[in-house]
């Protein structure tokens, strides 16, 4: 993580612990020639843009204070939408019976990507049970092979 990322994750924390949100991601990304500071919340029964308002105005506030960041950037808080990120062990638990979609650092049977079914995580295996034409196949993946996770948007 970035020492930005970082910092913003320290600025944030206690904002979102007052309005009981959870933060879901940090991303400070540059795109073409401008910066992004992006701040991803949610809560069970989902973010409304007037809570993402209250966010981005306090976390400025926070922000023009210590200044953390040398280059013009554009904040932007929203949820995480649908395909929300699995990045943490308990987003993993959460989405338990839910649509992933992982990526992994290296292939396993083959592969580097799987979609389907979450059937399982116990912090060092993720179990998906993906469908293969009309068959369905359980596929364990190691944890620390995760290169990136989220929920899948499933078409049916």
């Amino acid at each position: 993580m970035s020492k930005v990322t970082e910092i913003v994750e320290q600025l944030v924390t206690p904002i979102l612990g007052e309005l009981q949100l959870e933060l879901v991601d940090i991303e400070y990304v540059k795109e073409g020639k401008d910066w992004f500071l992006r701040i991803f919340i949610d809560k069970e029964a989902g973010v409304d843009i007037e809570e993402c308002g209250i966010v981005s105005e306090r976390l400025s506030e926070k922000l023009d204070e210590i200044d953390p960041i040398p280059y013009n950037y554009f904040l932007e808080v929203s949820s995480p939408g649908a395909e929300r990120p699995l990045k943490k062990e308990k987003d993993f638990q959460k989405a338990i019976g839910k649509n992933v979609f992982v990526k992994t650092y290296e292939p396993i049977d083959g592969e580097k990507t799987f979609e389907g079914i979450l059937t399982g995580f116990d912090g060092e295996t993720v179990s998906i049970e993906v469908k293969i034409k009309t068959r369905k196949k359980r596929v364990e993946i190691p944890y620390e092979k995760v290169a990136n996770a989220r929920l899948a948007v499933a078409f049916s």
